[in-house]
């Protein structure tokens, strides 16, 4: 018995087969019938849709991808928080769900910076051991959840800011552009998430911060205590806000680009480090029009891990036809750009 031939018969007659289909049909074991299918994954004939007991695996044109991703709306997945990367998470929503079609090119962009950043505060600040993702299009709103069990995000302000209980750490919080990791991080995730977002919350502790954007309403409300944190966002899928927008709103006396098409110039008043990914998304933002980019590091002394990674590893990769040129690096800065590529 020809298995392949067999699969790929049933993924056309019927538009999409399964592994459980295709045991049930021959009788052979679920691991012999898997080693078909992903022979046929990797020689390029099917492609698998969805994920677990809900995947299955259409013929690999556009169409009925498209299709067949259509009906997939939502997304849940728990992480192991090793060697977690954001951008690998919010890329495989894309791949394996229909949760984008058809949403309009300024909100796919604002829920990709705000997943991103939501999902790194989390990696990186909560040491917990697992993160679990949800993402989900019901109707015309787009709604992701990150969740953890660490340390909780109040808690950590508190023993990091040396506060005496969680209304300081809520007050610290709300200041805006905090941070509990100078080194590495700006605070300007929460910051501007908040703001882009419909509706935002965070719960932590005994307590849930609600924002209300639609109406410029703001709560915070006692709830039963949890571990760790809970970040949930939502936002329509017909939205007119543009995320420069946000940016320009606080950033425009203090940020100053020196640009012709296509020179952008780093330079912060005040500041000599960039060392997060925030601020390098928000630099990059727009910039995938040109062909070229030439950033310029004069004044700059250093630059972090989390930033030099986010421009020449993330970006790059999801813009290879933009050519990156770097200039008046010094020797720090230089050196954290090419340990990145």
């Amino acid at each position: 018995m020809d298995i392949r031939k067999f699969i790929l018969n049933r993924a056309k007659t019927k538009g999409e087969v399964t592994v459980a289909q295709i045991v049930q049909a021959t009788g052979f074991s679920r691991a012999y019938v898997f080693r078909f299918f992903q022979e046929l994954v990797e020689s390029g004939k099917l492609v698998k849709v969805g994920h677990a007991n809900r995947s299955h695996y259409v013929f690999s044109t556009s169409k009925l991808v498209k299709k067949a991703k259509r009906n997939i709306q939502n997304f849940g997945r728990i992480f192991d928080n090793k060697n977690l990367q954001e951008d690998i998470v919010f890329n495989l929503i894309k791949s394996e769900t229909g949760i984008f079609d058809g949403i309009k090119e300024n909100v796919v962009k604002i829920l990709e910076y705000a997943f991103t950043e939501m999902l790194n505060n989390a990696i990186e600040h909560s040491s917990s051991p697992r993160i679990k993702v949800t993402m989900k299009r019901d109707g015309k709103t787009i709604r992701f959840d990150v969740t953890d069990w660490g340390i909780g995000i109040f808690e950590k302000i508190i023993h990091v800011r040396h506060l005496s209980n969680t209304e300081e750490a809520i007050q610290d919080l709300l200041k805006g552009k905090q941070t509990t990791d100078p080194e590495a991080h700006s605070g300007e995730g929460i910051f501007f998430t908040r703001r882009i977002a419909d509706t935002f919350s965070i719960r932590s502790s005994a307590k849930k911060l609600f924002f209300n954007n639609m109406i410029d309403d703001f709560t915070v409300v006692t709830i039963k205590p949890i571990f760790g944190t809970r970040i949930m966002f939502n936002i329509a899928g017909d939205s007119k806000k543009e995320l420069r927008d946000i940016f320009n709103q606080y950033t425009e006396d203090s940020f100053e680009f020196s640009a012709t098409d296509v020179i952008v110039r780093l330079y912060e008043k005040g500041m000599s480090t960039f060392v997060s990914r925030s601020q390098a998304r928000r630099i990059l933002y727009g910039l995938e029009k040109f062909k070229k980019i030439v950033l310029d590091f004069d004044q700059v002394k250093s630059i972090g891990q989390g930033f030099a990674d986010e421009i020449f590893r993330v970006w790059q990769a999801n813009h290879p036809e933009v050519k990156i040129i770097s200039k008046n690096t010094n020797q720090d800065v230089d050196f954290m750009i090419k340990r990145t590529q």
